[in-house]
């Protein structure tokens, strides 16, 4: 038995699963530590946990998304069988199937999940997380004034991303801040999954799009778009992007726009991770036109 699944499976007896028989690690997850759990009666669960959580509330918050994603907004989510402090306990999803008709699918989905729960304000009623970093979701009136603020500024104080971007890089990060009224139209809130890269995309047993993961708030459904579009979505994908822009009635410039609404994620990504995966080139080349020439 390895580290990994002896800390998961002393995390389960001591939170009461004490009829699970064996633990096998799971793959693809890059914050916390994760394996699929087999219990007494043959049924499996997937089990989440940190070795040190970042906060006790880290997986009441991912509950809490799974569960609002579902009951507000429509979208399949795999069941909160356990949240605590020390563990995530979850049913079981299966892999996403390679295929065109799931990605319609998944469009219909998150249109319905974006144009039914609009609000008039911008934010959450709490912060949650995105991986092991806190996401401030205070409320705001003004959808740029809450982006620039909680999305994008509030990253310049992580040690990675001061090491990685230099004075003007961080300056050009403030002048394009400004300046969002004037890059991106007027959109109104509404409910977000937050973390919304291919590999949150998973099916249910009958093979309807399924969601995990979340740093849900109410924001720019652009900023689920954008995660999806820059985060190298498979082949198929192509038919859900030109489907929910016709479901939602997105404006043509919308492509223009991915790269400024995805700096949010790619410097939460330079925050937590090394190497960053090129994030922070991306992040350079989208602040190009906003750094002073001396």
């Amino acid at each position: 038995m390895t580290d990994t699944t002896s800390l998961l499976l002393e995390r389960l007896h001591t939170a009461g699963l004490t009829d699970v028989v064996a633990v096998e690690p799971a793959t693809g997850g890059l914050a916390a530590t994760a394996g699929l759990a087999r219990r007494g009666d043959g049924t499996p669960v997937f089990v989440k946990a940190f070795g040190e959580p970042p906060s006790d509330d880290v997986f009441a918050a991912e509950a809490e998304g799974l569960t609002v994603l579902r009951e507000a907004g429509g979208c399949a989510t795999p069941e909160v069988i356990l949240a605590n402090r020390d563990l995530l306990v979850l049913s079981v999803l299966r892999p996403r199937p390679g295929t065109v008709t799931f990605w319609e699918r998944l469009a219909h989905a998150l249109a319905h999940l974006h144009t039914t729960t609009r609000h008039p304000r911008f934010g959450w009623h709490r912060d949650n997380w995105l991986g092991r970093r806190r996401q401030v979701n205070t409320w705001d009136d003004d959808g740029f004034a809450f982006f620039a603020r909680h999305r994008l500024l509030r990253w310049l104080g992580e040690p990675r991303v001061r090491q990685a971007l230099d004075a003007a890089d961080r300056a050009a990060l403030e002048r394009l801040c400004d300046r969002l009224p004037e890059l991106l139209p007027v959109r109104p809130a509404c409910l977000t999954h937050g973390d919304l890269w291919a590999q949150n995309v998973m099916a249910t047993a009958d093979g309807r799009p399924a969601l995990i993961d979340p740093a849900v708030s109410y924001t720019w459904a652009e900023v689920d778009l954008a995660h999806l579009w820059t985060t190298a979505p498979p082949p198929e994908a192509h038919v859900f992007f030109e489907l929910y822009a016709e479901l939602t009635g997105l404006d043509r410039g919308w492509r223009d726009r991915m790269p400024i609404i995805q700096l949010r994620q790619h410097l939460a990504v330079i925050a937590q991770f090394d190497p960053d995966w090129g994030a922070a080139d991306l992040v350079r080349a989208t602040l190009a036109p906003f750094r002073r020439r001396l």
